[in-house]
């Protein structure tokens, strides 16, 4: 069994619900507290073992390539004015020469797509898929999870997680016929189900460990829902002779590609922070007095 190395990003998208802020800013590369959100992404990856990230990228997203690299003259700067901590703190984020590819998917063809144009760089071994926009916070990452079930069953592993029953139809939902373990057989999937028609309320989280045998599906994809190559559609192809299993996050998933998902992130991950949560508990519970 090949282990994972390999992580794939799909960084391309406009992020139009965030407009004008992701006008000429990438929606990845706001902030979450102090941190970019495919920063906190990226730290999930590496903090399971990833060696290699591979962004699929796409125009005016060489911010992101940038965030990546080294910066000299920020670095000599911090040298020079003696803040250490700071020069650790870049340090220790930048990925080690070699650890970082990019490569563009020059037409918003979907998911399955951006996901394919990575078939080079990702080669003939199984490979894990972060989604940027969602954060899992928990007390284990949901990768390193993920990767353990891997290695105890390989095939295709998906993370899910709970959400309420009337809000199923806005997600892709996965049927474990009626398992509760942590890690679970996956008896098919339903790309946005109709309201009280769900197999379950076990909804895909944005992190997948995929088999490289999808890449030969993708390429033969036709287009699906809005007129787009879904990696859904290439799963459920996959999944009739390769095993799929659900993985159960047990933390909190956050979308930060709404607006909702994206201050809610801010305000759990802030209150995670020692050096912040005092004072912006009070903060909060200031401007909640106010109203």
């Amino acid at each position: 069994m090949k282990r994972i190395r390999k992580a794939v990003f799909p960084v391309a998208g406009l992020g139009t619900r965030f407009l004008p802020a992701t006008k000429a800013m990438p929606k990845e590369m706001l902030t979450v507290v102090d941190r970019p959100v495919i920063q906190h992404v990226v730290d999930e990856a590496r903090a399971a073992g990833i060696e290699h990230l591979i962004f699929i990228t796409g125009r005016n997203k060489h911010i992101i390539e940038d965030h990546f690299d080294k910066q000299f003259e920020l670095e000599a700067t911090l040298r020079g004015r003696n803040k250490l901590a700071e020069l650790a703190a870049l340090e220790r984020d930048t990925p080690p020469a070699g650890g970082t590819s990019f490569t563009r998917q020059q037409e918003p063809l979907g998911l399955g797509h951006a996901v394919w144009c990575a078939r080079d760089i990702v080669g003939n071994e199984p490979f894990a898929l972060l989604l940027p926009d969602m954060l899992h916070l928990g007390v284990k990452p949901c990768l390193a999870e993920m990767i353990e079930a891997y290695e105890a069953k390989g095939g295709n592993h998906i993370g899910v997680y709970p959400v309420a029953d009337d809000e199923t139809h806005q997600y892709g939902i996965v049927d474990v016929a009626g398992s509760s373990d942590k890690v679970a057989k996956i008896a098919r999937m339903v790309e946005k189900p109709a309201k009280g028609t769900a197999p379950s309320n076990l909804a895909i989280s944005g992190r997948y460990i995929l088999q490289p045998t999808i890449f030969d599906l993708l390429e033969k994809q036709e287009r699906g829902a809005g007129g787009e190559i879904q990696l859904t559609d290439s799963m459920l192809e996959l999944a009739k002779t390769e095993a799929f299993h659900a993985v159960r996050f047990d933390g909190r998933v956050y979308d930060t590609g709404s607006k909702l998902g994206f201050l809610s992130a801010n305000v759990a991950y802030a209150m995670m922070r020692a050096d912040i949560a005092p004072d912006f508990r009070k903060a909060i519970t200031e401007i909640l007095d106010l109203r």
